[in-house]
């Protein structure tokens, strides 16, 4: 895998500058691809108030008094279930806040002080996922949209699947990866063809100090190196100011069109 600057990743070669930009071309760019680059919020003050551009920020047990969550090594209380994020390890791809019925909406990352060494930022594509999987591993595919085939958090998490249909030929991706995530025998086997796929179309990205990404957190998974170093970011969870549609846009193949009538698919924009 490459590692790569904020401006050439793939989905996006030109970061958007936040000091020229409106919400209203952020939100075009979240439609479109579900991600949006950022640069220049270097402040904590800048990073509160770019969030609260384009979203209505959603508290984390986590965060600070003004809604954002300050990421960074905090030794052994990185240890608990669920509080890897908190540590200096490796975490692989997930949804922010999986465990909830409804996860946040966007999750927006920015780097206030890089990490001596590692710490990159790992991103893949749900839409990318769910059509390599449809291409290679079909069965894997089915088998991840059945209700109730994965749990995410302790007793008091969220029983869902990795991915969730809509009608409208929409779909959504939830998962967790740590000890705090269970899945059902008929998925288990099917485990190896999504970690597999989500390490081919993994997108490594350095951030330097005021460079960041906003995500839609039911298309795009994210995951991070293990680093060293005092490396901190600011992290901000919250539902879009302008609504989206549920989940993203796939082929007719990978979803439940409108009226068909089948149970399976949802209307509602969480599962």
């Amino acid at each position: 895998m490459t590692t790569r600057s904020l401006t050439s990743v793939g989905v996006q070669p030109e970061p958007f500058t936040t000091d020229s930009g409106r919400p209203s071309t952020v939100m075009q760019l979240l439609h479109s691809q579900g991600m949006v680059t950022v640069e220049g919020l270097d402040t904590r003050t800048k990073v509160l108030a770019f969030a609260r551009q384009v979203m209505s920020l959603v508290p984390h047990r986590d965060s600070d008094s003004d809604g954002l969550t300050t990421i960074s090594d905090r030794g052994a209380a990185s240890r608990r279930p669920g509080l890897a994020g908190l540590g200096a390890g490796e975490l692989l791809a997930h949804t922010e806040r999986s465990s909830l019925p409804c996860p946040p909406r966007l999750m927006l990352l920015v780097c206030q002080q890089p990490a001596l060494s590692g710490g990159d930022v790992l991103l893949t594509d749900g839409r990318a996922l769910h059509a390599l999987l449809l291409e290679r591993a079909p069965k894997a595919l089915e088998t991840m949209t059945l209700p109730g085939t994965a749990f995410y958090g302790d007793g008091g998490g969220h029983p869902s699947q990795v991915f969730t249909r809509y009608r409208g030929e929409r779909v959504s991706v939830r998962l967790r990866q740590d000890a705090l995530a269970s899945f059902s025998p008929l998925l288990v086997p099917y485990l190896p063809h999504l970690r597999s796929a989500i390490e081919s179309l993994q997108q490594r990205i350095t951030l330097r100090a005021g460079q960041g990404y906003l995500i839609d957190n039911s298309r795009w998974l994210h995951a991070r190196t293990g680093f060293r170093g005092d490396r901190v970011c600011l992290r901000a969870l919250g539902n879009p100011l302008t609504p989206m549609p549920p989940g993203f846009p796939v082929p007719v193949a990978g979803a439940v069109p409108e009226g068909t009538g089948d149970g399976s698919a949802r209307s509602e924009s969480c599962d």
